[in-house]
């Protein structure tokens, strides 16, 4: 990559704009959860809205206002036409209005803003030092469902995000051939497990998770009614020999293995492989820092790199399409194919060697 060659007036600029970054960041969320955004969206053919206009509309002080909308206006968020009023940027916009963005801000918000405050002490110690902000697990993974509702919230809108769109796209290959029996490599809430029942009258899925994930996933498997096609088994991957059975024709990863470090990843894919015969097919999805189309989408996901170090385990990122290249051949596989998936994913289509 070619380095970017600017100004020094501009890099000192940018320099404070990373100084300042949390204040940008507090701001555009209080600007949202106080509605001021919506009205300055909604009232934006008017030729925008004064301060005050602003503050009677959404009983707000003006000087609260004001120094929400002075650093709004300076990061364009918003801006300030000719006549004194307010109106909303292009920025401003997305960060009200783009799910994307709505996602990855209430992720940012809710999960792992105070915790990351320990990203530091999470580097040095190798551990999720900044977990402790929202419970006394080892790992995020274990406090799922014990998270308080509006953080657990934003955690599953943010995972579903950056998972469900691909869902409906892979179904037909998933089931180009005839399956009697899929397993589904944490489950999270079932979903595609449901999913896949609605879409197959007749396979049967065996989701593997931790308790409270499963627990929560086999009564969404019920509650759409295929109790009997959807069953499931408790599993620690980090426990010292941890095993699942044989019989299935398709075992289903997404979004799973980037929640662990290489060493565990190895351990998780030499342990289905002992589980496959020469026709189970092992289906990996992931978003690979190396295979985005835009710089934002890498951007986000070495963000999300800094979730795992802090918040989620201490050792898991999101890896490079190269490195699970690599660990798939150590742990006896090989790739039969490489597939783009969506806007963000890829899909290796793997067999035992």
């Amino acid at each position: 990559m070619s380095k970017k060659k600017i100004k020094a007036i501009e890099a000192l600029e940018e320099a404070q704009k990373i100084a300042f970054a949390p204040f940008v960041f507090q701001t555009t969320m209080s600007l949202r959860k106080l509605g001021v955004l919506d009205y300055l969206f909604e009232n934006g053919a008017n030729g925008g809205t004064t301060l005050e206009a602003l503050s009677q509309a959404v009983s707000i002080s003006e000087y609260g206002l004001s120094v929400l909308l002075e650093i709004a206006e300076s990061s364009d968020i918003v801006e300030k036409n000719s006549d004194g009023g307010y109106e909303l940027t292009k920025t401003g916009y997305f960060l009200n209005y783009n799910k994307m963005t709505e996602a990855n801000l209430n992720f940012t918000q809710d999960v792992c803003y105070q915790g990351l405050f320990h990203l530091q002490e999470a580097i040095q110690k190798g551990e999720p030092s900044g977990l402790k902000e929202l419970g006394p697990w080892p790992t995020v993974y274990e406090g799922l469902s014990q998270l308080p509702p509006h953080i657990q919230k934003s955690w599953f809108e943010f995972d579903h995000f950056y998972s469900d769109e691909i869902f409906g796209e892979v179904l037909p290959f998933v089931f180009r051939h005839k399956l009697k029996t899929l397993f589904d490599i944490g489950g999270n809430t079932g979903k595609f497990a449901v999913l896949c029942c609605k879409y197959d009258p007749d396979v049967q899925v065996k989701i593997f998770d931790l308790p409270g994930q499963l627990s929560k996933a086999l009564a969404n498997a019920e509650e759409n009614g295929f109790k009997s096609r959807i069953s499931g088994q408790e599993i620690d991957w980090l426990s010292e020999n941890p095993k699942i059975h044989e019989g299935a024709d398709t075992i289903w990863m997404s979004q799973f293995l980037d929640c662990f470090s290489k060493d565990e990843i190895l351990k998780i894919l030499k342990t289905c492989v002992k589980s496959m015969d020469d026709a189970t097919e092992l289906i990996i999805i992931e978003t690979y820092t190396d295979r985005q189309k835009f710089a934002n989408a890498r951007f986000t996901l070495e963000a999300t790199s800094l979730y795992f170090t802090a918040m989620a385990n201490g050792n898991s990122k999101m890896y490079k399409a190269t490195e699970f290249m690599d660990l798939i051949g150590q742990a006896g596989l090989k790739l039969e194919e490489d597939l783009s998936v969506g806007e963000f994913h890829t899909m290796f289509v793997c067999k035992k060697i």
